[in-house]
């Protein structure tokens, strides 16, 4: 039995990782601590642990074998390192972390200390998205030319524990980073797992339209990024996000490649849409993608205990999501400075 530590008690603690580990057989919640201690109070009596005033105290607690760290994103680097040096496995939401260094320390930390560091990339596992990269491999739509992924909602002023205009995304100091960072690194991840190319050259604009803190003024991060990504077999396509889109959630991809097109969660019915040059249709009813009014288990807890119980290699291991960091960055980079931005990878 996996003895897991909550450390971030918010909406994404409640509502995916509580309850995905309480579902789980092979996992029990052991702690809890969160800034608001009473929040955390809260949770342990209703879900049986301890809650903790630090997360120093839970890490020390040798009877957690790992945790979740699902606090804003200017501290999980620094928590995520604590508990790798405490000897805690870590699932740390996304994204990664504030700055690529940051996220290579994480990675480093992990593997000096001989512990498993997931990140929850959950898109990887919706299975559209899984069958949709089997069929990619095998050449259902030959060679891709050029591609289009989407992601836009209302914001996050909704979504958090702390609703309204004054939430932390929305916060320069503790989110760092807004929709490109928030949205964009599921999408950007996204395309590399669906590829199995990298993407090595990013034109973007990143820029804040219409969100307005409780001031009124406009908040402190980009709430719309657009990105022309190119990849290393030579496809050319685009990477929208936004905090904008102010009626239903569009979490869609449509590939194009020399044998026809692939459209994925494009249809409230079928997760994939195959439309071939021959003129064959081919529609496979898998399921549909998690809204945040809509949400189902995101397989996240699951492979996280999976890989703990097995020692084996899981499709969410922090190494794999530097790359698609790696593009975030860089993204940011090329829209303060106006022009395309290479990537190196290796």
């Amino acid at each position: 039995m996996i003895k897991v530590g909550i450390i971030g008690c918010g909406k994404i603690a409640q509502k995916r990782h509580i309850p995905e580990y309480l579902e789980n057989p092979e996992s029990e919640i052991g702690g809890y601590y969160d800034l608001n201690q009473a929040r955390a109070a809260q949770l342990a009596g209703q879900f049986g642990g301890k809650a903790y005033a630090s997360y120093q105290e839970l890490l020390a607690d040798k009877s957690i074998d790992a945790v979740s760290v699902c606090t804003a994103n200017h501290t999980h680097a620094e928590i995520t390192i604590a508990a790798l040096k405490a000897g805690k496995h870590v699932l740390c939401e996304k994204p990664m972390a504030t700055t690529l260094e940051d996220c290579e320390a994480m990675v480093r930390t992990a593997q000096e200390q001989h512990k498993i560091l997931l990140i929850g990339q959950n898109q990887r596992l919706a299975k559209a998205h899984q069958k949709a990269r089997e069929l990619i491999a095998s050449g259902a739509i030959g060679k891709i030319i050029t591609f289009r992924t989407t992601f836009g909602h209302g914001g996050p002023e909704t979504w958090s524990i702390d609703p309204g205009k004054n939430v932390w995304f929305f916060d320069k100091k503790q989110a760092v980073m807004g929709a490109m960072a928030d949205l964009g690194i599921h999408k950007t991840d996204l395309i590399h797992f669906l590829t199995g190319e990298e993407i090595v050259e990013t034109t973007a604009r990143l820029t804040t339209l219409d969100k307005r803190d409780g001031q009124g003024n406009l908040i402190g991060v980009d709430d719309n990024a657009v990105c022309i990504y190119r990849l290393s077999g030579g496809a050319l396509g685009t990477m929208t996000v936004s905090w904008t889109y102010y009626g239903p959630e569009d979490n869609s991809t449509i590939v194009y490649g020399q044998k026809g097109i692939m459209r994925l969660y494009d249809d409230p019915r079928f997760g994939i849409q195959l439309h071939l040059n021959t003129g064959e249709a081919i529609f496979y009813e898998i399921d549909q993608i998690q809204t945040n009014q809509s949400q189902t288990s995101s397989g996240v807890i699951d492979a996280f205990v999976e890989a703990l119980t097995t020692g084996k290699p899981s499709e969410l291991a922090a190494e794999s999501v530097l790359k698609s960091m790696r593009v975030i960055f860089a993204s940011i980079e090329s829209s303060e400075i106006g022009r395309p931005v290479a990537i190196q990878h290796h």
